[in-house]
């Protein structure tokens, strides 16, 4: 499976190679390839970044105002990406595609007869035993066995092509890996500066080119990492710390990387880093201009949904005050009905209200005043030392608090005006009952 994988990439090294003769041209220009594949993907993410970037305010302003109301927030938002076309999730999708394509290019850097030439394994085996019989195949780093192979095979090429004529594969190559000066075979060493031999420019040149490559490259990818930063600037304080973060992670992953594995890997991360700019420069240039068309458009479409919302209150107002209102027809007879019981209801209460309320006058009855910690008939249901006002008025709460538990500390639990309001009911209710009846002995006689 990973053999699948790897095969592409192995095909496009070994075609830029045989066509350059130059093993780190055909690295960089592996990395303008790939850029340039990649571009469609990483211009969607780019657009959407930006697109983001400028919703930053108005989401901002949707938190201010559904602050509390977690549900309403996230409707609002969501329908705030779906009016500006906004994915949130696709700006991080697309960024995650170089990673795989960097790990099948080291796979293919680090094992250049089998991942790259596709040489079989029993002549891998057979180069070995050669190389290692020869004293030549010592000091190797585990796992770099067959780029070594690489290397003294090129160096000796003449030798093994006559010594192993009869075991050979036809699908070895002669691959040359110097590059400027350098082996880019070699790993870089970070301790070369007390280790290299400085009396030979021939020994500490190629060695101080291959530890300026990682660190070149972890300046170039901190470089790329800000010019993204500046022309897709993050208005929300927990994206700017996100990016603060990539800034430092990338740059010391990018050094990690080329310490760590052949200089090649550290020219590959340098030219895509390079082209990576390029990229991101000339699609901040492009989308910047569209995207102030889409807001200009969006603004626009906007003002005059509003004004036509406007324009329709007013005129409902209008025709209120007239009494010229037309009934909701596409309202159900259900909800008819239902709101014509409220306000019936509604009537019948008020109706009740002030019926209560007059005969408490004429029977000369004085009305209670009921504390705020009543609930129906029960006087003290929120507490006896209850102030509705103890949080927004915090000044005052103390003595409140204190005066109301000292007003009823003997007071009586169970509101008996309530009680007495029934038995004057009940007293008119029999009035009225004997009123009847005198009429109708008045009208018998």
């Amino acid at each position: 499976m990973w053999v699948a994988i790897t095969k592409p990439f192995a095909w496009l090294m070994v075609q830029f190679y045989e066509l350059t003769g130059n093993y780190g041209v055909a690295v960089m220009l592996f990395a303008l390839l790939v850029n340039l594949i990649l571009t469609p993907f990483m211009a969607k993410s780019k657009k959407s970044m930006m697109r983001s970037t400028r919703l930053q305010p108005e989401m901002q302003e949707l938190q201010k105002r559904h602050e509390g109301n977690p549900q309403k927030l996230n409707m609002e938002m969501q329908k705030l990406y779906k009016e500006a076309g906004v994915n949130p999730m696709s700006g991080c999708l697309w960024s995650l595609i170089p990673f795989p394509i960097l790990i099948a290019l080291y796979s293919v850097i680090r094992q250049p007869l089998t991942r790259m030439m596709f040489v079989a394994q029993e002549f891998v085996t057979t180069l070995t035993e050669y190389f290692s019989g020869a004293g030549l195949l010592t000091g190797v780093r585990p796992g770099f066995e067959e780029i070594e192979l690489a290397k003294l095979s090129h160096f000796h090429w003449d030798e093994i092509s006559t010594a192993l004529a009869d075991k050979w594969d036809p699908n070895m190559m002669n691959v040359d890996f110097s590059f400027l000066g350098m082996n880019l075979g070699d790993q870089p060493q970070w301790n070369f500066l007390w280790k290299t031999n400085w009396s030979d420019s021939a020994i500490w040149l190629p060695a101080l080119g291959l530890f300026l490559i990682p660190v070149v490259s972890a300046l170039v990818s901190w470089l790329s990492m800000k010019v993204t930063n500046m022309s897709t600037p993050q208005a929300d304080n927990q994206a700017q710390n996100s990016m603060a973060g990539m800034q430092l992670m990338m740059p010391i992953m990018s050094l990690w990387i080329g310490f760590a594995m052949p200089a090649a890997m550290g020219i590959y991360w340098i030219a895509n880093s390079l082209f990576g700019m390029i990229r991101d420069y000339v699609l901040t240039k492009v989308y910047k201009k569209q995207l102030d068309k889409e807001d200009e458009a969006r603004r626009a479409a906007r003002s005059a949904r509003e004004m036509e919302i406007e324009a329709k209150r007013i005129e409902t107002e209008r025709l209120r005050a007239e009494g010229k209102t037309e009934k909701n027809t596409n309202t159900s007879k259900k909800k008819i009905q239902a709101s014509e019981k409220q306000r019936s209801e509604e009537r019948r209460a008020a109706a009740e209200k002030a019926e209560r309320a007059e005969k408490r006058e004429r029977l000369g009855i004085k009305e209670k005043e009921k504390p705020a910690s009543q609930v129906g008939n029960r006087r003290y249901a929120r507490g006896r030392a209850y102030v509705p006002d103890r949080f927004t008025n915090p000044e005052d709460a103390e003595n409140a608090t204190a005066a109301a538990a000292a007003e009823s500390e003997f007071g009586s639990s169970i509101d008996t005006f309530m009680e007495d309001e029934n038995a004057i009911n009940s007293v008119s209710t029999e009035s009225s009952a004997v009123s009847e009846s005198e009429k109708g002995g008045i009208s018998e006689e």
